[in-house]
């Protein structure tokens, strides 16, 4: 690069530091639930990771490699859709009793391609103001109308529809059932109630970090409350308590011939390796037999909750995404290291990831990490104000 177009970028580099939210990639080794700092073989137990279940820390399921392919080596609608492909699709909507399902690669590129498949210019979209960013760049993507209601605010989102409706012929509400920052949780019952007093409303849930911990089968929090009939999009991802990688939707199959048709991230992407999507069926076959992971999960969860509580921390958290509010970026950073130092490793979660004056420590809790030297270590440290 020439002189000004390094100048440019330094400049741009320099406002990051600056803005206290300056990230770098890590190399870190992973060793069962822990992980091991690459640069100074520091070893510490894994609060910032998604293996919800505990399936990559303990290496399940028993899974021979043998037989499938490493590489598809072509998008799904060329020679990338082997029939393990079809088997996982067909899993999953036999397991929720819809149609049709379909794989992506990632949840990424599932909340990126699917809006820009349904949304025209007679389309309004509706979403939570915390849903994740790559659910706000397939609204962007879309290029259609768009309004955000207040976090959980589901009065705010009734005065939008009855201020809109006349309007549009088509409007998704998006919202994620899990939400990945607070660790709370939508009220999807409320949601289907709003939706069914507007005809034109297609819901979209993301149930990205509630897939295989939520619900008596596992199949999220869509399960728990009885609502999955009653969902059009139903999305979620493998790559967090399912310890393997893409995305999937589970809907009505006319969306999912019109998504074949024009998703571009379906169309023009590289298709899950068949190893990994028949890794990814046999642990979707294995959620309804991890009851005692999910009541594991769930007891550690609420002792930290509770432990954070009773210091006065903020604690919105319904799951085992348990945010520790600190506020200030430096602080949050300084707290992060010091825990590290302890032995755990936790990461700081600064903007705009999350709103500004609201950066945490996002402790993912799994059925593989217990939570009592976290809380004895957190003791040591004296939170900031």
């Amino acid at each position: 690069m020439n002189a000004s177009l390094t100048s440019l970028i330094d400049q741009r580099l320099a406002e990051i530091r600056q803005t206290g939210v300056w990230r770098t990639l890590h190399a870190l080794r992973a060793d069962g639930a822990y992980v091991t700092d690459c640069a100074d073989g520091r070893r510490m137990l894994n609060f910032s990771g998604n293996d919800y279940l505990g399936l990559a820390a303990t290496h399940r399921p028993n899974f021979s490699t043998e037989q499938w392919a490493h590489g598809s080596t072509s998008s799904a609608l060329l020679t990338g859709y082997p029939e393990i492909s079809l088997q996982l699709e067909e899993a999953i909507a036999r397991s929720y009793g819809t149609e049709a399902a379909l794989l992506f690669n990632s949840g990424y590129h599932m909340n990126t391609g699917i809006v820009p498949v349904l949304a025209d210019a007679h389309t309004l979209i509706v979403a939570d103001r915390l849903i994740h960013a790559s659910m706000i760049d397939g609204i962007r993507l879309s290029g259609v109308p768009f309004e955000r209601f207040r976090h959980n605010d589901y009065n705010h989102l009734e005065s939008i529809l009855r201020r809109k409706a006349a309007d549009y012929p088509l409007i998704i509400l998006m919202v994620e059932s899990l939400y990945s920052m607070d660790g709370d949780t939508a009220d999807l019952k409320t949601l289907v109630e709003i939706k069914n007093k507007y005809p034109q409303v297609m819901l979209y849930v993301d149930e990205a970090h509630a897939i295989g911990v939520r619900g008596k089968n596992g199949l999220g929090l869509a399960e728990e409350t009885g609502t999955i009939s009653s969902i059009d999009l139903l999305c979620g991802t493998f790559g967090k308590a399912l310890a393997s990688m893409g995305g999937y939707v589970a809907c009505c199959s006319t969306v999912r011939d019109l998504l074949v048709n024009r998703c571009r991230p379906v169309i023009f992407s590289t298709a899950l390796p068949p190893i990994v999507t028949a890794y990814t069926l046999a642990v979707w076959q294995m959620l309804p037999g991890m009851q005692n992971e999910r009541l594991i999960l769930e007891q550690r969860s609420s002792r930290l909750r509770q432990y954070l509580t009773d210091m006065s921390v903020e604690m919105p958290s319904q799951s085992h995404i348990v945010p520790w509010l600190i506020g200030d970026n430096d602080r949050a950073v300084q707290t992060a290291t010091q825990l590290q130092r302890l032995g755990f490793y936790a990461l700081p979660i600064r903007p705009p990831t999350v709103p500004r004056g609201t950066a945490r420590l996002r402790f993912s809790i799994t059925a593989a990490t217990p939570v009592e030297g976290l809380i004895e270590a957190i003791g040591q440290i004296n939170p900031p104000h």
